[in-house]
């Protein structure tokens, strides 16, 4: 086959694994930094507010210049911005591995979530304009399950390197990122939308950036100090740059995020699903952990561990989970999914004192995992198939921006829902009760994305979407098989395989 790189072949595994490492670091450094906090904070003599920021900083940049970062790479060519990312996000891990101070470290913080924002849309974007149009749902689904992975084992990892050096929970990206950097050299043909002609789109470049900082930074600092004057100022920030950034995307002869995007009913309701489905999510993995160490009273240690089933369920079958979407279509994948999650989230919203792990957390951690097995693949595939080729990059962006969006409103909102604030987390009792409010609001957020899904029109994943001929052409690189224009373009229309309606993707995320 020429039109594309085929998920079977080395160049096919050697590509995925580029693009999973990749996103991974930066999926990886969202959680294991967390683990170090304590240490960090004894060793730079770091206020609790430092420690925050830490955090934070890197959050908020992450979140404020993710769509640019995707945008970018449809302009200026996906596999460049990948990897300017890539190598932007190493050496700003290294400058917080060496960093003296707090205030060093919160600013290398900032730094590598640029550098995440460049990298995270790019993964997506080149797999689904480079692999071979049979083999996207499974090369996505495989990309989705080995980065939330990444994730997952943070805790874990940081644990393990702290027994060395704090400084290690960076420096240990560097090594990574060398391998991602060859990999993707040797494996990725560069591509990018041709038709994007005329002067960029500063103005909504600054205006985007504006209304996701403003409103992350608001989210981020709400909980701990309520409506100050400059939650407030930022929060009616935000708003006002939406609606100039929406102003500007409807007027613009090139925008940055073209709205056209949000008139395709699947893509809006992938993502008002993806909205819903990272709340939930979020929320319940942030309030578990708080049940499982101060209410039964387990160690961080075993409350990571207690989690694993989930990992494990998407390492070994998010892959085969792309192979549903791509046979049934994707509703059923994505509604089945939702529920089982929904269920899963039920049973551990009665986790509770003297309950036991075999008993109590196994089964609906079990469920929980499968249905993100089932659902995450086809969530993320679904996304990408259904906006424009040339648009990949700006697509990817737009998802994992509404993923990150929705995990800081559920993490910010929950906890004021239920009732849970200053330091009642601390009691045992009153943080069981607002633990089984917020995690049954979680279970009502799966059970809504699961009706969003069904809201979503009849339509399979290798379903074309409507694009410009010369899209984002690659550019074959010497000593590489070339990556037709079919690889890129979709192909010709074929009728729907079943009723069922089709597409995803992930995020993420």
């Amino acid at each position: 086959m020429t039109d594309g790189v085929r998920l079977a072949t080395p160049r096919g595994r050697a590509l995925l694994a580029a693009t999973a490492l990749g996103s991974g670091m930066a999926f990886l450094d969202s959680t294991v930094v967390n683990v170090a906090l304590p240490t960090i904070g004894r060793e730079l003599d770091a206020s609790l507010a430092a420690l925050q920021w830490t955090v934070n900083a890197y959050t908020l940049t992450l979140a404020a210049l993710i769509l640019l970062g995707g945008s970018l790479g449809d302009r200026l060519g996906r596999r460049r911005i990948y990897l300017l990312g890539v190598v932007w996000f190493t050496v700003a891990s290294v400058l917080c591995a060496v960093a003296p101070t707090a205030e060093v470290l919160i600013a290398a913080r900032a730094l590598q979530g640029i550098g995440g924002a460049l990298l995270t849309p790019g993964a997506l974007a080149i797999l689904q304009t480079t692999m071979h149009p049979d083999d996207r749902p499974r090369a996505i689904g495989v990309w989705a399950g080995l980065t939330g992975v990444a994730g997952v084992i943070g805790p874990l990892l940081g644990g393990w390197l702290l027994e060395f050096d704090w400084r290690w929970v960076f420096a240990i990206n560097v090594p990574l990122a060398a391998v991602t950097v060859w990999l993707i050299v040797v494996t990725a043909p560069e591509s990018r939308d041709e038709e994007a002609g005329g002067r960029f789109d500063v103005a909504g470049a600054v205006l985007g950036a504006a209304a996701l900082g403003a409103s992350t930074y608001a989210l981020i600092s709400w909980p701990d100090s309520g409506a100050s004057v400059l939650n407030v100022t930022m929060a009616v920030l935000s708003v006002a740059a939406a609606v100039a950034f929406l102003h500007r995307e409807r007027a613009a002869e090139h925008p940055m995020v073209p709205l056209s995007l949000f008139s395709d009913r699947t893509f809006s309701g992938i993502n008002l699903m993806t909205l819903a489905v990272y709340a939930g999510l979020s929320g319940v993995m942030f309030f578990l952990v708080l049940q499982l160490q101060l209410s039964l009273g387990w160690t961080p240690l075993e409350a990571g561990i207690a989690t694993i089933p989930t990992t494990i369920l998407m390492l070994l079958f998010s892959g085969r989970s792309a192979d549903l979407a791509k046979r049934f279509g994707v509703r059923p994948p994505l509604v089945t999914g939702s529920l089982i999650g929904a269920v899963g989230v039920v049973l551990l919203a009665a986790v509770g004192d003297g309950d036991s792990y075999l008993v109590d957390v196994l089964p609906g951690v079990t469920l929980l995992g499968i249905g993100l097995t089932t659902l995450v693949p086809t969530l993320t595939a679904t996304v990408m198939a259904s906006a424009p080729q040339h648009l990949a990059g700006v697509a990817s962006g737009v998802n994992n921006g509404v993923a990150r969006a929705a995990g800081l409103l559920a993490v910010a909102a929950l906890p004021a829902i239920a009732g849970l604030s200053g330091a009642a987390y601390e009691d045992p009792e009153l943080l069981t009760d607002a633990y089984r409010i917020a995690v049954g609001v979680c279970a009502g957020l799966l059970a809504a994305g699961a009706v969003a899904a069904m809201t979503l029109r009849p339509r399979v994943l290798t379903e074309p979407t409507a694009t410009a001929p010369a899209a984002a052409q690659p550019e074959p690189e010497p000593g590489l098989a070339p990556v037709s224009a079919q690889a890129i373009r979709p192909p010709a229309a074929v009728p729907a395989p079943c009723s069922a309606p089709g597409l995803p993707p992930a995020h993420g995320c």
